[in-house]
């Protein structure tokens, strides 16, 4: 079974229009969705109209890593999917998944591309396909086996910024073998509505930067807080 998991704050709008989607490319026999809300989550999402393999649970400890570590143990798959809300998958998701576990890899992440016609976010959608500096970002959507994922000890709960980065230098270090499935995820592009082109691809490689140089979780988090207005700007 694959257990697809996905870690929200307020994201309601986007369950919505995502669960159902997700049981329609599915059989229902091979799939189960947990969607892991954080302690502070207010939007009653947990209510939605869902399928009976789609469960809410609440986070009790703080932090994107611990609501996916707490799904984790929730899980009764063998295939772990890690789904932001704001990502639709390919119509082949499930099946591009097992297929690339039973071609032996025990990992992997897809391309994407965003939600916008934009020239610029084409050049970024570009980089998804390949290995490079930010490739085990969180929109990739990391899939990987349940008995792997728990040998390299599930995600960092202290790393408040970029524990997926984090979790994917472990990968690399106890040389998992992953797949990066070059069939596009469609990625929101809500981030660049408050913020230019220039300001998130510049605060971004800044972040990896101070990441790769050790910088701590929590100066990583206040700044990435600095750098980017992360709340949509109310209509005047």
């Amino acid at each position: 079974m694959i257990s697809i998991i996905i870690p929200v704050h307020n994201e309601k709008k986007n369950l919505s229009q995502l669960l159902p989607y997700l049981i329609k490319i599915s059989n229902d026999d091979i799939m189960e969705v947990i969607v892991s809300q954080s302690n502070c989550n207010s939007d009653g999402a947990e209510n939605l109209d869902v399928a009976g393999n789609i469960t809410f649970i609440k986070c009790r400890q703080k932090g994107r890593a611990a609501q996916m570590n707490e799904a984790v143990l929730a899980a009764k798959g063998n295939i772990l999917v890690f789904l932001h809300a704001d990502v639709k998958p390919p119509k082949s998701f499930l099946t591009d998944i097992q297929c690339t576990i039973a071609d032996g890899y025990e990992a992997g992440f897809f391309s994407y591309r965003f939600d916008r016609d934009s020239f610029f976010l084409k050049i970024n959608a570009l980089f998804t396909s390949k290995d490079g500096i930010f490739t085990g970002g969180g929109d990739q959507c990391l899939f990987i086996k349940k008995d792997v994922f728990e040998k390299l000890g599930a995600f960092d709960e202290d790393q408040v910024l970029m524990e997926d980065f984090e979790f994917f230098d472990r990968m690399k270090k106890n040389n998992v073998r992953y797949k990066i499935i070059k069939n596009d995820l469609l990625v929101s592009a809500r981030k660049y509505d408050n913020n230019s082109y220039v300001r998130v691809n510049l605060s971004n490689l800044i972040l990896i930067v101070l990441y790769k140089f050790g910088y701590s979780p929590a100066k990583l988090k206040t700044l990435h807080n600095r750098l980017l207005r992360t709340t949509y700007k109310p209509n005047s």
